[in-house]
């Protein structure tokens, strides 16, 4: 199944949010509390609660930093 070209921008939020949301939180996850017995449901639920706030700020700032991007570059 292929998705549509016009989707690409909500496509690639969705995705970039989830991949950062899932290394972040871990990171963080097993930084402050160590890796112990209920790191995974924990880090699950985490991601589950910070991915509805990381979709929409990367689906809003992301355009905005590819403009100051080629702004910046040559």
């Amino acid at each position: 199944m292929r998705i549509p070209a016009r989707f690409a921008p909500i496509l690639f939020s969705a995705l970039l949010s989830a991949i950062m949301v899932c290394i972040v939180s871990a990171f963080v996850l097993a930084i402050s509390q160590g890796i112990h017995p209920g790191f995974a449901r924990q880090w699950v639920t985490s991601c589950l609660t910070t991915w509805p706030v990381a979709f929409p700020t990367v689906a809003i700032v992301a355009p905005l930093v590819r403009k100051a991007v080629a702004r910046m570059t040559a």
